[in-house]
């Protein structure tokens, strides 16, 4: 029998899509819901399942900047055919993506029997949470945001894509979180700050569901309540990114910081109430 249910399944997208690029961690407030309805939230079919439906929110990046994600690829394929084209930006920011998801990819091997294990507590969830809000209000506040997209460099991919390990292996940090604090910490604008962080989730998280799809199919995760959540992901999260362009365009980060702060604390209270196991 599967261990999460299609209702549950159902729940459990919907909360994975509009969490996943916005900067509050999707996994910290999977593993919430997850606790509230009795899911064991260290269980090697829940693990895979919720890697599994970030698919459905990655291929609404993919279809939502269809027509970016074209651009750079034709020109990464032309760039590797011909010499002059290698000057385009395009054609290295390609390279640049690919480059800065290695250090998460080999993190996240080295590391998955911690982040299976003791890093999935709902304690670090809480606390990683709140210290993340912290970096999150910092980066907003002292960077210039005086960097569009055509500025960004290899160095600041290399940077930004770095910093998914934060949320790889803090759950609470978030990853969207991470990403972006840093782009505002090298004086990105804020939307090009989103979009970097877009662009980088693309081949680690599309990635870490591939892998874990294996797994969470021979563990108990059935193929129903998988293909539900990551279709109702994959319609949220649409919405969601959609959302946020506009809202970065002209607000700060504050009204995510302070989320962020009173879910971490609520947390903590539920732990210590007995209310949720860690």
């Amino acid at each position: 029998m599967s261990a999460i249910s299609i209702g549950q399944a159902v729940v459990l997208g919907a909360v994975e899509g509009v969490t996943e690029f916005l900067p509050v961690s999707s996994t910290g407030h999977l593993k919430i819901v997850e606790g509230l309805m009795g899911i064991p939230v260290d269980d090697d079919a829940v693990i895979g399942f919720s890697a599994v439906i970030q698919v459905g929110a990655i291929a609404a990046v993919l279809v939502y900047f269809s027509k970016d994600i074209a651009r750079i690829m034709s020109a990464w394929v032309r760039g590797l055919r011909d010499r002059e084209e290698r000057y385009h930006h395009d054609y290295k920011f390609a390279w640049w993506v690919i480059c800065a998801n290695v250090p998460i990819v080999l993190v996240g091997l080295a590391a998955k029997p911690l982040i299976k294990g003791p890093l999935a507590s709902l304690w670090v969830v809480a606390g990683s949470l709140i210290v993340g809000s912290g970096v999150m209000w910092v980066a907003d506040r002292t960077g210039r945001h005086k960097r569009g997209e055509d500025d960004t460099s290899f160095k600041d991919a290399m940077l930004v894509g770095g910093s998914q390990i934060l949320a790889l292996l803090f759950p609470g940090f978030s990853r969207s979180g991470a990403t972006m604090s840093t782009a505002l910490l090298l004086d990105l604008d804020r939307v090009a700050a989103t979009r970097l962080s877009f662009f980088l989730g693309i081949p680690a998280l599309t990635g870490a569901g591939l892998y874990e799809l294996k797994d969470a199919l021979g563990t108990g995760a059935g193929a129903a309540p998988l293909a539900a959540g990551t279709l109702v992901s994959f319609v949220v999260a649409y919405a969601s990114i959609a959302w946020l362009l506009k809202f970065v365009a002209k607000h700060s980060f504050n009204a995510f910081v302070i989320y962020r702060i009173v879910i971490g604390v609520l947390l903590f209270g539920l732990l210590g109430a007995g209310v949720l196991q860690s």
